[in-house]
């Protein structure tokens, strides 16, 4: 396939400098790197449609969107099919809801060719009572253990795509003496995402600031009770330029999710990728995250940082003070993160993996409905 128009779906509404962490900014990222490359364009879904541009890429926002059964993860609108029918590959973010299967179908009746990456969301669809799977062309995962859990390993369709940090956006500057540099949490302030052992682990001796939105006020108020005598701080808002500058004068990044939340929910997939981790390191810091899902992908322990057990507030604590104690070494292992995110976490490397499963796809047998 020579230039083929790429369009990429995604359900949940943001605006043109994405969202701290997620899937949004994981969408986002590809489809504007992989703009510079093909025509591209970015769909998703709101009450009023809009179109804009970041550079190359394409955003458009289809308005009137249907929420199925209520749910905001999972929207759908009749705008989502005259765009289908404009593009040569269909890329659905997200597999399990309305827009996808219906953007599977549609691909498939008219001869396109369609694939889907698993963002660690979900919602109800058809996938709930019988697989879909077999409606694309190629599952492109984020990780390893994204096509583990999925059950793929073996499927020849199934590819790791990996994700990427923007290389010139995220990267490291000369660091001045001044205060204590503090650990940094970026992402969601939900439970699965271990956020309050890391509040647990902060002392005023370990400061600790927490990036993100809350995940519901009954769960800030026992953050913030546990944060009560230690040096925490919480940012609900932060522009990219702030939030570069935050990992720049970091101490490390940490990632502490884990699979069983305290109050007893367990989830297989806390992390498919864990995109967080990757701007940190681009950025020139070491990073801290528990030995749960992909993490320990990105993360060489005791080379770019430390993989430290799940749930464990004081093994973050001893990481946290090694790396404050030892900065020649912490700066050491801020270079190799940045050397490893360089070296196997492009954008360009992910987009390019990425048109190559188009291609391959193009070269196999079609099968439509109407000609």
């Amino acid at each position: 396939m020579n230039e083929p128009r790429v369009v990429h779906t995604i359900p949940m509404l943001f605006g043109p400098r994405g969202t701290v962490g997620g899937a949004e900014r994981y969408a986002l990222e590809l489809a504007r790197h992989m703009a510079s490359k093909v025509s591209t364009t970015l769909l998703t879904f709101g009450d009023e449609p809009r179109e804009e541009t970041v550079g190359p890429l394409c955003i458009k926002v289809l308005g009137g969107a249907w929420k199925v059964r209520g749910q905001p993860h999972n929207p759908v609108a009749l705008a989502l099919v005259p765009e289908l029918l404009r593009a040569d590959v269909v890329h659905c973010h997200q597999q399990h809801i309305v827009a996808s299967s219906l953007s599977a179908l549609v691909a498939r009746a008219t001869g396109k060719r369609v694939f889907a990456t698993d963002l660690g969301g979900g919602g109800w669809d058809v996938s709930s009572y019988v697989s879909t799977d077999g409606l694309y062309d190629g599952h492109l995962h984020i990780s390893e253990y994204s096509r583990r859990v999925a059950g793929h390993d073996r499927n020849p369709r199934a590819h790791v795509i990996y994700g990427g940090a923007d290389g010139a956006k995220f990267h490291p500057v000369p660091r001045a003496m001044g205060p204590r540099r503090r650990g940094l949490y970026v992402g969601r302030l939900m439970p699965h995402k271990g956020v309050r052992y890391l509040v647990e682990a902060a002392t005023s001796e370990v400061p600790v600031t927490l990036i993100g939105q809350p995940y519901d006020a009954e769960y800030m108020v026992k953050l913030r009770a546990l944060a009560q005598g230690k040096d925490v701080s919480f940012r609900h808002d932060c522009r990219d330029e702030d939030l570069v500058d935050a990992y720049q004068q970091a101490l490390c990044v940490v990632l502490p999710s884990v699979y069983r939340t305290d109050d007893g929910h367990e989830t297989l997939v806390p992390e498919l990728l864990g995109q967080t981790l990757l701007e940190g390191m681009a950025c020139g810091i070491p990073a801290i995250c528990t030995d749960v899902a992909s993490m320990p992908e990105i993360v060489e322990h005791g080379v770019s940082g430390f993989v430290v057990p799940p749930n464990d507030a004081g093994a973050i604590r001893d990481k946290l003070r090694w790396l404050e104690a030892h900065p020649d070494d912490a700066a050491r292992m801020g270079r190799a993160a940045r050397t490893r995110i360089l070296d196997k976490f492009s954008w360009a490397d992910a987009v390019q993996r990425c048109l190559t499963a188009y291609a391959e796809a193009a070269r196999g047998p079609r099968w439509r409905l109407f000609r």
